[in-house]
């Protein structure tokens, strides 16, 4: 008898470090999902130089936020971020759509929130006061050329970004392989960093043709207030979803509200809003989830088939 009880004696103790070894597990797993500081990458929409300097003072609102160090970054494309997210060199990304679906594919993100802008009215590219949470494409050319619709571009030279832009390569590249062009057959393909050197390049005749964001064309505005009659819109695509915020599924469920939360509040703050709409005129964030991007997917097997 006294053996038996001297066995269960010893197995309670076992289980009892079992169970303790299990909780403190379980509370490992839960605070790795917890970074001590963070580091949040950009995509360039425009000069990456002017947009690392205007995304710099997020650095300060999240750490405030968060009570974390924040690092904020410049990737040079959207191919970079995605890799960064992959290997954990990077907690946050603001991605495109396609470049978080890219992502979400491989297992290096998930969508966290949307961003909202203003809707666009044409013809003059206006915002109007109406918060939106999709935007469209729009193929550019040179007021005077020859080139009045999309069938005019057989055989012309067009300035895209990379693969992995929505505006500037999957929407108007897949929804004109429906209509009947096959633009990357057809034309020439000129792949340019940013939306502002994309209009540039048509004003400067050195491209027939861009494809771009709506309505791109207002962030050379500045630098040239005649850009809108000289550079108009020849084509609209149908609506993307706006671009999103997206961390590494690592990150615990937790933080990702804390995060969110942070970036809602940087965006309906006055300082906030100024910052986040000179980096991507973004007005705010919203909440989202995976299926709203299913209209991605679907072109993104189009610009498959245009492959073979």
């Amino acid at each position: 008898m006294k053996k038996f009880r001297k066995i269960l004696a010893c197995a309670a103790v076992f289980l009892v470090a079992l169970m303790a070894t299990a909780c403190s597990n379980k509370e490992k797993s839960k605070d790795s999902g917890t970074p001590k500081s963070l580091n949040v990458q950009f995509v360039p929409s425009q000069a990456a130089t002017k947009l690392e300097s205007r995304a710099k003072p997020l650095e300060k609102m999240l750490s405030d936020r968060l009570g974390i160090p924040v690092h904020v970054s410049m990737s040079t494309d959207y191919n970079t971020v995605v890799e960064a997210m992959k290997s954990k060199k990077v907690d946050v990304g603001f991605l495109p759509p396609n470049g978080y679906i890219l992502a979400h594919k491989q297992g290096a993100a998930d969508v966290l929130l949307q961003a909202q802008r203003y809707g666009v009215k044409q013809p003059n590219g206006r915002p109007t006061k109406e918060l939106v949470n999709f935007y469209r494409a729009e193929i550019v050319a040179k007021k005077n050329s020859k080139i009045k619709s999309w069938k005019d571009l057989k055989g012309k030279s067009i300035s895209i970004q990379s693969p992995t832009s929505s505006a500037g390569y999957v929407f108007p590249i897949a929804e004109l392989k429906e209509k009947g062009l096959d633009v990357r057959k057809s034309c020439k393909l000129v792949t340019v960093t940013g939306q502002d050197q994309a209009v540039l390049n048509v004003l400067n005749g050195d491209t027939d043709a861009a494809f771009v964001f709506e309505d791109a064309r207002t962030i050379v505005k500045d630098d040239n207030p005649k850009i809108m009659s000289q550079v108009v819109p020849i084509y609209f695509t149908k609506p993307i979803p706006n671009d999103t915020i997206s961390v590494v599924p690592s990150m615990s469920d937790s933080f990702r509200k804390k995060l969110a939360k942070a970036f809602i509040d940087i965006g309906k703050s006055k300082k906030g809003k100024k910052v986040i709409e000179s980096i991507y005129t973004h007005e705010g964030y919203v909440h989202t989830k995976d299926s709203d991007f299913n209209v991605v997917r679907k072109y993104e097997k189009v610009i498959e088939s245009t492959k073979k």
